[in-house]
């Protein structure tokens, strides 16, 4: 059968032979049992229902035996033998571009070289699912190759629901991921639902099928470094930057310690992911013990080099040794996945990675008190390293939320604030989102590195002609941008897709837009999918993270993230997400995202227009309604670009009336 023949085909009829569960791929850890007898026996049926009754006495006893060694039904047997990667897209079978396109991105999010734990078809943060089962996949691609333009995909928690008549101008595929009902939203209930087969953990971009690789936060990550330093008046150069996780999203740590110009020492308790970032040019070198650690990290110091070191065991043994040993950390950070903490998003301090697998599964309370432990023995330190001038934020990974959950001495004096910052709090919040400066991001659907240049160019000659008319108040961020897109060949930031980030405010994001639609028509380059992470101005209602520096009571509420999906569904989004649980926890945030496929049509270039301003203004009126100067200021000067807008402005309250 050839490739295209294998998509086509879906859930084949006559069942593949049972695969060998790989040893050399990073898995995803044994989910605690959670589920009772009779909920077991539901989860089966949940899976069989796939598959024609024949051959459901053959699967019955393969499922149980996934469910009771692994904790969920992944169909291991139906993987697919083909290689996993972003096609051309001339290369999927199909009757809509926008279809081929999707594929092309859902490909990318489970490729070996992009997906933490691929055979379980999770892209990253240790849940980020694309799908629950191999089935989902199938059947999903399958839809996709027999899509029309007449036609719209609806996708619940992974599971294709099926094509349904809609019209050219609306959205080809609707996504949701965990969009349960509030007071079902515990870690708990995650787990239970995702074991029966009904829901899943979409995280951000992994379950909207817009994950680029590390590089999807690399430039954030980069940002949020030389601002940091900015803040504390330092330049990065001979200084240091400490933190955690080189996993999925956490991988781009070291690579944007890099750019920024700093020293990075990045901890990682497994060996496999550290290995293999290592390979991809993302770290630098690799040390095994505190002591190594220690020389590497004076001569360093002493040389102002810019290297990034991953430390092969765990970040509190880094943070204790670094205050005994008397040695200065500038900035310091934690980007283990603590959104998932009992499941493999962070591992405690003290045992080691196969033995805290073991315990996760078979021992989940006693791994609890262990990883509660570690947060506080890691809080104290950090606390130690802080008294001496360390500046400390938090990355948006819930590390103080679960910190202050488990007894650690990370409450300000009101008991109700944390003592340290979250990034969106000091740096990307009053920095980028309230001006509108977010993740944009493109794939060139080639596959052909020289679109990808051709892009970049053409993306950095529109922000220089920007930038010369820009207002003061974003010449900073203009800079930066084009500094970043100047650099982003020699960096090698494609993993996986030819794609690109690139932190833009509306205007930035349609023009370049526009003119990647004028080049597509002039036949200079392929198509290219449009999109953005969750993380960004509008997209995401997340009270210690996206939406941490909103101070008017709103912080809570998810008004802006549904409206954020609905209103860029009918203006134009090739698809669109809503998601529960993305960056800091299942229940701990609303997010939604999207893509737009540009084939040069006059049609698409009136989509972008449209959905793009919308996308971003969103976000800033909200903003600006929270009284956030810089939002005030932004969305101003929107009204002024467009008539057509007319925002409600919050009237400032003297405080001496109080």
């Amino acid at each position: 059968m050839t490739f295209k023949e294998q998509i086509q085909e879906g859930i084949p009829s006559i069942l593949p032979p049972k695969k060998d569960y790989d040893l050399a791929i990073n898995h995803a850890p044994k989910r605690k049992d959670i589920l009772s007898a009779e909920e077991k026996k539901l989860a089966l049926k949940n899976a069989l229902r796939y598959f024609e009754a024949k051959h459901h006495a053959e699967l019955i006893k393969e499922f149980t035996e996934e469910l009771e060694t692994y904790g969920r039904i992944y169909m291991y047997r139906l993987r697919p033998d083909y290689r996993m990667y972003a096609r051309p897209i001339d290369e999927y079978p199909g009757k809509s571009i926008q279809a081929k396109a999707i594929m092309h991105m859902i490909q990318n999010n489970l490729d070996y070289a992009v997906a933490q734990h691929p055979h379980e078809l999770i892209t990253y943060g240790g849940n980020g699912a694309v799908f629950q089962n191999w089935a989902q996949y199938l059947l999903t691609m399958q839809y996709l190759s027999e899509m029309t333009n007449e036609q719209t995909l609806t996708m619940y928690s992974g599971h294709p629901m099926g094509l349904f008549p809609s019209h050219a101008e609306a959205p080809r595929v609707v996504v949701t991921n965990g969009m349960v009902i509030p007071n079902y939203s515990k870690p708990d209930d995650w787990e239970k639902m995702n074991a029966l087969g009904v829901s899943q953990y979409g995280q951000m971009t992994a379950g909207s099928y817009m994950y680029i690789g590390p590089q999807g936060i690399v430039h954030g990550t980069t940002i949020t470094v030389l601002n940091g330093f900015r803040k504390i008046k330092l330049n990065p150069e001979g200084n240091l930057f400490v933190t955690s996780g080189l996993g999925g999203m956490s991988g781009a740590q070291p690579k944007a310690g890099n750019i920024a110009g700093c020293i990075t020492v990045c901890a990682e308790v497994n060996p496999k992911i550290t290995k293999i970032r290592h390979e991809q040019g993302w770290i630098n070198e690799i040390v095994t013990s505190t002591e190594e650690l220690v020389k590497r990290v004076n001569s360093a110091k002493a040389n102002k080099e810019v290297v990034s070191i991953a430390y092969l065991g765990n970040v509190v043994d880094v943070w204790e040794c670094f205050d005994k040993e008397n040695i200065n950390i500038d900035l310091g950070s934690d980007q283990t996945s603590l959104h998932n903490p009992w499941a493999g998003g962070y591992y405690p301090v003290g045992i080691s990675f196969e033995e805290a697998n073991e315990m996760m599964a078979n021992n989940p309370d006693v791994f609890k008190e262990k990883v509660q432990e570690s947060l506080r023995r890691q809080a104290r330190a950090i606390n130690k390293h802080t008294e001496k001038g360390t500046y400390f934020f938090d990355y948006g990974n819930a590390f103080l939320l679960e910190a202050s959950r488990a007894g650690a001495d990370v409450m300000a004096e009101n008991n109700i604030d944390f003592k340290y910052p979250s990034y969106v709090q000091d740096i990307m919040g009053p920095m980028c989102f309230d001006y509108g400066f977010g993740p944009f991001r493109w794939v060139c659907t080639s596959g052909k590195p020289e679109d990808l240049q051709k892009t970049d160019t053409i993306a950095s000659q529109v922000l220089e002609e920007l930038a010369k008319t820009s207002p003061n108040e974003i010449q900073q961020q203009m800079q930066d941008n084009i500094k970043w897109i100047k650099g982003a060949q020699e960096n090698k930031l494609v993993v996986g897709s030819q794609a690109r980030i690139l932190y833009a405010d509306a205007e930035g994001r349609i023009k370049i837009a526009e003119a990647f639609n004028q080049a597509i028509a002039k036949g200079e380059i392929g198509t290219v999918v449009l999109g953005r992470d969750h993380h960004d101005v509008s997209g995401t209602d997340s009270p210690y993270r996206e939406t941490s520096n909103i101070y008017d009571g709103s912080r809570f509420t998810a008004d802006m993230a549904i409206q954020n999906v609905i209103g860029d569904s009918f203006r134009g989004a090739t698809w669109v997400s809503i998601h529960n649980g993305g960056g800091v926890g299942w229940g701990e945030v609303i997010n939604g995202g999207f893509g737009m496929v540009l084939d040069g049509s006059e049609e698409a270039s009136k989509r972008l227009a449209s959905m793009l301003f919308w996308d971003v203004n969103n976000g800033i009126s909200r903003r600006s309604w929270a009284r956030n100067d810089e939002a005030i200021f932004a969305i101003k000067r929107a009204m002024e670009v467009q008539p057509l807008l007319k925002v409600t402005l919050p009237n400032i309250v003297d405080e001496n009336l109080f």
